[in-house]
């Protein structure tokens, strides 16, 4: 068995594109009917589907479910994240932590040092 794909609820697909492509790197896969966007980060595969209702955490911690992103250097991709624009909100045991517009919260960690 082997992890098919990731569903993230968001409020419009569409709008959020712009933070899953321009700031975090993801290429486009497939529009699906200009309500689902399959997104691709290395070989795993997101989709982005509309979702309200959704009761999000304030912080990374308390959140029932995160995606934690691994990179060998931490201080380079934190840099290049801000400069895309990113805004990183807090730290979970030293690894900076950020949500997406919708409340989906992730971590970036390098996992030789985590």
């Amino acid at each position: 068995m082997k992890i098919g794909h990731i569903e993230l609820s968001v409020a419009n697909p569409l709008k959020s594109k712009e933070f899953y492509v321009n700031v975090l790197g993801f290429k486009v896969v497939y529009n699906q009917d200009d309500k689902f966007l399959w997104l691709k980060l290395g070989e795993q595969e997101i989709l982005l589907r509309p979702g309200q209702g959704i009761k999000h955490s304030e912080t990374f911690n308390r959140s029932p479910s995160n995606i934690v992103f691994y990179t060998d250097n931490l201080v380079q991709k934190r840099s290049e994240l801000v400069e895309r624009g990113l805004k990183f909100i807090g730290e979970d045991h030293g690894s900076p932590t950020f949500s997406d517009l919708d409340g989906n919260w992730f971590q970036l960690v390098n996992p030789n040092e985590h």
